[in-house]
């Protein structure tokens, strides 16, 4: 997974809460092999008419190539599902930006290089309104968790840890790797200290 700090893409509203994981991948597209991409798939049943044709006033469909999505509270709730990020991510979304994530969603996106960016709602009315219905271009900067869209400045948060696994393109793994100092002198400590604990050979 490759890491990023800075992104600049353009940016659509979908003005709905509790849009769950299950609208944002539908379970009978979970047996597609992960190879051929999740895209096609996001928010099908939203996306689509009962005729299976993608409804014209849709943001997403209206506003091909977006890049950043702003959307109400509660995104990802639903089960935990890592397929609905997958989803996102396939689909060329790099940043949600909402009041409020669902827990899980959100390290799942995390993990796989998709920032949840959370704003309250003071800022959510403010940007909601700038953007609208149109298409605008926006920067986002996790160093300083600020993002620009059109005109209108704002600040975001995320966790520290989470940042610095998206900066860096890092999973769980990478980040215990990260302490692997501080991990090896505990180690040290303790083999010194409980000898007694510590198999015969081992280092």
């Amino acid at each position: 997974m490759a890491g990023w700090n800075t992104h600049k893409g353009r940016a659509v509203s979908l003005p709905q809460d509790n849009i769950d994981t299950d609208q944002l991948i539908p379970a009978r597209f979970m047996s597609v092999p992960r190879v051929q991409g999740y895209g096609p798939y996001l928010m099908h049943d939203m996306r689509r008419d009962d005729a299976g044709d993608l409804k014209a006033d849709f943001p997403l469909n209206t506003h091909d190539g977006a890049s950043v999505l702003m959307v109400g509270r509660n995104f990802g709730s639903g089960s935990s599902r890592e397929a609905a990020v997958y989803a996102l991510v396939d689909a060329g979304i790099r940043a949600v930006i909402a009041p409020s994530f669902g827990d899980i969603f959100a390290s799942n996106a995390v993990n796989n290089g998709l920032l949840p960016a959370q704003i309250d709602e003071v800022t959510y009315e403010t940007l909601a309104q700038a953007l609208g219905r149109s298409f605008l271009d926006i920067k986002i900067d996790l160093g300083t968790r600020s993002l620009q869209l059109g005109s209108v400045g704002a600040n975001f948060l995320i966790d520290d840890s989470w940042a610095l696994k998206l900066i860096n393109g890092w999973d769980d793994i990478d980040l215990t790797r990260n302490h692997r100092v501080a991990i090896a002198a505990f180690k040290n400590i303790r083999h010194q200290t409980t000898a007694w604990a510590w198999p015969n050979g081992a280092d």
